[in-house]
């Protein structure tokens, strides 16, 4: 249950920096906040349960690569972000990195 606890919290750690472009608005600024907040306490939160029974190193560093690839996803799809080569190249690298723990561990 700690890896699933892990993978959620890393899919709930995209929404806080979507929720800081958001309130880069004037209009949209409270709610981009409030998203923001809700997301970074709720991934916390089951990054806290994962913990429980997961290494730190190996929570963090998942949590992190999840939220990296998946922000980064977001931004090209969503936020017109460019989507070279080397941009590319260095989420797979994260992504490895995070398959490599999970074996390892």
């Amino acid at each position: 249950m700690a890896w699933v606890y892990l993978i959620i919290a890393g899919l709930l750690e995209i929404g806080w920096p979507i929720g800081l472009k958001i309130s880069q608005n004037a209009d949209t600024r409270w709610q981009g906040i409030a998203i923001a907040v809700v997301f970074l306490v709720a991934s916390g939160f089951m990054l806290w349960l994962a913990q429980r029974q997961i290494s730190m190193g190996t929570s963090y560093a998942v949590w992190t690569g999840i939220g990296a690839a998946g922000t980064f996803l977001v931004g090209i799809l969503f936020y017109n972000d460019a989507a070279t080569f080397g941009r590319i190249a260095g989420v797979l690298m994260i992504i490895s990195g995070v398959i490599t723990l999970k074996i390892s561990s």
